[in-house]
């Protein structure tokens, strides 16, 4: 009997997880409605918080997915990339940009969801990253030999931090005025420029 009810909570929870999914992109994370998700699985209001904490639990679900997406759309773009280590960060950068672009609903409930401030970022979540941030560190360890450990990965989330916010931004015309057509344009120019300097 225990199985049975274990199965069924397990199928219950991937089957939230796929509507959920299927709303967040359709209407983003604002669009999300309990009440949506139990009408869609059949299931009482109150089943839904049963299987998750609460909505935040079930997003952060959907997050894995996507994140888990993401670094596979990174690895697959750099699998085809060029040997030299400037041109991998750019292939990564824009990889990251059509990524944002085709997915836009669920890569802003990436860094939208919002958390307590003491809590924690969950497991899945500091492992993806860190295999996110272990694809840019090796190409810039290449380009800069001299960095210790420590101001490799400082060099490396400033990275990702610049990356994320001029694609953002560029996405959201109305903030940066860029053409969407140029973001990728502009990545390479500023990565390229970065690596040719090789100064901190």
């Amino acid at each position: 009997m225990a199985g049975k009810v274990a199965a069924r909570r397990a199928a219950l929870r991937d089957t939230l997880i796929d509507l959920a999914e299927k709303q967040i992109e359709a209407d983003g994370l604002s669009g999300l409605r309990a009440r949506d998700l139990a009408k869609d699985a059949g299931c009482a209001l109150g089943a839904i918080y049963n299987v998750f904490s609460d909505l935040n639990d079930l997003v952060l679900a959907v997050n894995a997915r996507t994140f888990h997406r993401l670094g596979a759309t990174v690895a697959e773009e750099l699998a085809d990339a060029p040997q030299d280590p400037t041109e991998q960060l750019v292939i990564m950068a824009q990889a990251y940009h059509h990524f944002a672009a085709a997915n836009h609903n669920h890569w802003r409930a990436l860094f939208d969801l919002e958390r307590a401030p003491e809590e924690e970022a969950p497991d899945w979540y500091l492992h993806e990253m860190g295999l996110l941030f272990t694809y840019i560190s090796t190409p810039l360890g290449i380009i800069f030999p001299d960095l210790d450990d420590e101001e490799r990965l400082l060099m490396t989330r400033a990275l990702f931090s610049s990356v994320h916010g001029i694609v953002l931004l560029s996405l959201d015309q109305a903030s940066s005025g860029v053409p969407t057509g140029d973001i990728d344009k502009m990545l390479g120019l500023i990565l390229r420029q970065l690596a040719g300097s090789k100064k901190i």
